[in-house]
């Protein structure tokens, strides 16, 4: 034993064999700071750092969506808002925003830069090819499709909306009960 270490007196009502070594043949559990992570939930992030899961001009990797974006990008910007804001803004209440500003300005990339922003920091995703507001700016379809692919990629179903995918997630997650009648006096 070290001379230099302080031997401590164990606390009161402490087990027997406390501060003692275990006994040989007795495996001893220490945090192994070398084994692999858990798999990744749903909604974290799946591709590696700092890379989007498809490219800006991957837009027919999903054709369906590259229809509807092209035809009328302010449902896919809408599915997109309302995940972004985790719920807190609905898919046609941002829908109709997008379309506000397409009416009033003709230049909806004022508006939906700031989500692609917003996405990237949430998912550490680089600023690729070129700044947000020039992606959009040149490339709002392509964007678009991408932020939406991306988002479908690491487990979001778009037509779900916020609400749905949280209780897809969670499905014993209830709901509080209904308070019956009112305030009675």
């Amino acid at each position: 034993m070290d001379p230099y270490v302080a031997q401590k007196s164990p606390p009161p009502n402490a087990p027997s064999g406390y501060g003692q070594p275990p006994p040989t043949g007795v495996p001893v559990s220490a945090p192994n700071y070398n084994s692999q992570p858990p798999p990744p939930l749903p909604h974290a992030h799946v591709g590696a750092p700092g890379e989007w899961s498809t490219g800006l001009c991957d837009c027919f990797s999903d054709v369906s969506n590259c229809c509807i974006t092209c035809w009328c990008p302010c449902i896919t910007f809408g599915q997109i808002a309302e995940i972004i804001d985790r719920g807190s803004t609905s898919c046609g209440a941002s829908g109709a925003l997008y379309a506000l500003v397409a009416f009033v300005t003709g230049c909806t990339c004022i508006y939906s830069c700031f989500y692609r922003s917003r996405m990237r920091r949430q998912y550490m995703l680089p600023e690729d090819p070129c700044t947000d507001c020039l992606v959009h700016f040149f490339c709002e379809g392509c964007a678009l499709c991408q932020e939406y692919r991306e988002l479908k990629t690491r487990g979001f179903d778009m037509s779900l909306g916020w609400h749905g995918n949280v209780e897809k997630q969670n499905p014993e997650m209830t709901m509080a009960p209904a308070v019956q009648g009112g305030m009675s006096r």
